[in-house]
């Protein structure tokens, strides 16, 4: 296989990928607007691990990244 067919494969994995996580984000905000619109609360928690092993509840880019597509600002 050429290098560029493996590119142009995992390009293509890529895009797939992409799409999917933009779909599911979506879902995951309309679930959300729906909950709010018929007058229940929606709450979300994240636990991590600190580096010495003890529960943190600092979010990680990637938490803050999830809040931000379902449209959810984090209290802080």
């Amino acid at each position: 296989m050429s290098p560029e067919r493996h590119v142009d494969g995992l390009m293509k994995k890529l895009v797939q990928a992409i799409e999917v996580s933009l779909s599911a984000a979506e879902a995951a905000r309309e679930a959300v607007q729906e909950i709010l619109k018929r007058g229940a609360d929606t709450a979300i928690f994240f636990a991590g691990a600190k580096a010495r092993g003890g529960p943190s509840d600092e979010l990680t880019p990637q938490d803050k990244e999830f809040l931000r597509a379902v449209s959810i600002k984090p209290d802080r």
